[in-house]
């Protein structure tokens, strides 16, 4: 049990070191004032109503109604790897957590029963006599 929560926890602590120090982009094709595509990790297809580049000979230009916009989401670069570095209140956190987590999975081996010192109580009459209520 010990190793299988340990082999979990160590999972779980990998995804979270992977997606925080991940970056990713997410882009958004609007139409107007309405969101027609969202993408991540990709450019945005665009829903083939955007305007085709001019001729040279044309001098009005048309504003275009569709709009593309990119959300950036940079990931943690600032990994501590060493832990020399470390305050006195993270060394006083990190030795108190291992502390309580080994603790918390300890297991006992001996039957723990306070009923054991105990003698049950003399039969002085017989209850269902007395209820009159009898097995049939």
């Amino acid at each position: 049990m010990k190793q299988v929560c340990h082999k979990i926890m160590s999972l779980v602590m990998a995804f979270v070191v992977l997606f925080s120090t991940m970056s990713f982009t997410i882009s958004m094709h609007y139409c107007g004032d309405t969101l027609v595509e969202t993408v991540v990790f990709k450019k945005v297809k665009g829903c083939g109503m955007e305007m085709q580049n001019p001729s040279k000979g044309c001098s009005m230009m048309k504003k275009n109604c569709c709009d593309d916009k990119q959300l950036v989401v940079d990931g943690q670069d600032e990994l501590q790897l060493s832990f020399d570095k470390l305050t006195f209140e993270q060394q006083q956190f990190i030795a108190s957590f291992i502390h309580t987590y080994t603790d918390l999975f300890e297991e006992y081996n001996e039957d723990i029963n306070s009923f054991r010192e105990y003698k049950p109580p003399l039969v002085v009459r017989q209850i269902y006599k007395l209820d009159e209520t009898y097995l049939i």
